[in-house]
């Protein structure tokens, strides 16, 4: 075992040990973050190779165990760990469909992000794909589960939809109102980013990391930023990671509110969501005066972090107050509380078996926040987590609300003493700061305003990113929306589906 970093380690083990290992790991209180495939060249340490690694995390206090597989490349198989994680039988499902690596003893075999019109044999995250080949007829209809029995129809919604949003397919199994079964089917907008990244200098895949998920230009920029950072040593002052953890709160704060007003909307409280957008607009407005744009984006750089204009506590005091103003006409309001309560209820159990993270999981009874297990910036004991149990609609209302609260004060004691300017530590520039023939790897870990995101660089021999591999939440979220819209029923799934608002391009990378 090499140490990585301080808190990171990494361990090369035989595809054989690796059910074991994950187990103990996974038993220990470890939470399986990310899984990705490398295509080794030959003139990388160990020769040829498929090398898949395994990130494993769990904190306070900030831990993080890698365990690296290697595969024959003309037989790229490993054992499944399907039985054991959730989400690593998704992992694994993606990396066979993008790099032919095949999990042996998979209990779900079936195609997951390549749609039934792409080629069948092709990996076109394997170095050998080449260009794609002619795209057909799908080969066969997707293998939905049917529900029968007296009664029972299907809905099907999508994946093109009446609103501006992103394409995803519902099927419904429904019987009079109530939904029996819903599967939704993603990857309508899987856009290669992964590969994207490939040849970038870490400068220029920021970028395309700010714009992985378009509501969440911070988060993704800053797990890029901290994955890079750790895998070059670069340094960044003190001021650098509060303005960073400043920006992180002011991205929190515009989608919570958004997505307050458009939960009342929902329900028929066409007032109050009208107020939220009001709210929500000038916080865009203040967005732009910080980083000079409405999103937040150019905020984050790598080594640190460049602020326009700091917001002042007046002006944070104001908009808290109409914040506050929202949450409780809302609260007060008998239709809406009726509606938001026991509606699309997801259990503690079923959270934490499908790997929930954020305010899906906080609103089920699971307390994890990166700000507190993975802290990139020291909150000196002031950070709020709002947990609920219920885990409806009202309990993932009521979290987001607070949570706007929370970010509220936090932003204002964040700001507190910052100045605007550029902030930065050790130079990125190039040469950079390790021998050019050595791979280096790092990973940053953040708490968007949706949950956990992880991403993981790796630096070839050289200053180009060789591989660079980002988990948004979405990705753990959307398997626990259709278990909690059993038993619900069809006209509040718009309501339910905001309630979590999970994110399409996050997902369909």
């Amino acid at each position: 075992m090499q140490p990585a970093t301080a808190h990171r380690t990494v361990t090369d083990i035989g595809p054989a040990e690796l059910p074991g290992r994950a187990a103990d790991l996974l038993v220990g209180g470890h939470r399986l973050a990310l899984v990705a495939a490398h295509h080794d060249s030959a003139d990388e340490p160990g020769g040829r190779a498929v090398r898949v690694v395994y990130l494993f995390v769990a904190g306070p206090p900030d831990t993080r165990t890698e365990l690296h597989v290697r595969l024959d490349p003309k037989a790229p198989e490993l054992p499944t760990l399907a039985h054991l994680s959730f989400p690593a039988g998704r992992f694994e499902r993606e990396m066979r469909d993008l790099h032919g690596i095949v999990p042996l003893g998979h209990p779900l075999p079936h195609r997951l992000v390549r749609h039934f019109h792409w080629p069948r044999g092709w990996y076109p995250m394997h170095p050998d794909a080449g260009p794609p080949p002619p795209f057909a007829e799908p080969e066969g209809p997707y293998p939905f589960l049917e529900v029968e029995g007296e009664g029972v129809y299907e809905i099907p919604v999508g994946p093109v939809h009446a609103g501006i949003i992103e394409p995803g397919h519902f099927r419904f199994s429904v019987v009079g109102e109530t939904i029996i079964k819903l599967k939704a089917r993603l990857w309508f907008v899987h856009k290669g980013i992964e590969k994207l990244f490939e040849g970038r200098t870490p400068d220029q895949g920021l970028p395309l990391a700010e714009r992985i998920s378009g509501d969440t230009a911070v988060g993704h920029a800053l797990a890029y930023c901290l994955a890079v950072e750790e895998a070059t040593g670069a340094h960044v002052p003190l001021d650098a990671r509060r303005a960073r953890a400043l920006l992180l709160e002011l991205e929190r704060l515009h989608n919570h509110v958004a997505d307050l007003g458009a939960l009342c909307n929902d329900v028929g409280h066409g007032i109050l969501h009208a107020r939220a957008q009001h709210v929500r607009e000038r916080l865009l407005r203040l967005n732009q005066e910080v980083t000079g744009h409405r999103l937040l984006r150019g905020g984050v750089v790598p080594g640190g972090s460049v602020l326009r204009a700091v917001p002042g506590p007046a002006r944070l005091r104001e908009l808290g107050r109409e914040i506050r103003d929202i949450v409780t006409l809302a609260l007060g309001h008998t239709t809406v509380r009726d509606r938001f309560t026991g509606t699309a209820r997801l259990d503690v159990t079923a959270a934490r078996d499908l790997g929930c993270l954020g305010y899906v999981a906080r609103a089920s009874g699971l307390s994890a926040d990166a700000r507190a297990s993975h802290p990139f910036h020291d909150h000196g004991g002031a950070l709020t987590i709002p947990v609920h149990t219920s885990g409806d609609v009202l309990a993932r209302f009521l979290v987001r609300a607070e949570e706007a609260e929370a970010s509220l004060a936090t932003a204002e004691r964040l700001a507190a003493g910052l100045e605007a300017g550029r902030t930065t530590g050790t130079s990125l520039a190039w040469p950079p700061l390790f021998a050019r023939s050595t791979r280096r790897a790092g990973v940053g870990i953040v708490e968007g305003w949706r949950g956990t995101i992880t991403t993981r660089v790796e630096l070839g021999a050289g200053e180009t990113l060789t591989r660079v591999k980002t988990v948004d939440p979405s990705f753990f979220n959307w398997p626990a929306l259709p278990v909690a819209l059993a038993d619900t029923i069809v006209p509040d799934f718009p309501l339910a589906n905001k309630s979590f608002n999970l994110s399409y391009a996050g997902n369909d990378l």
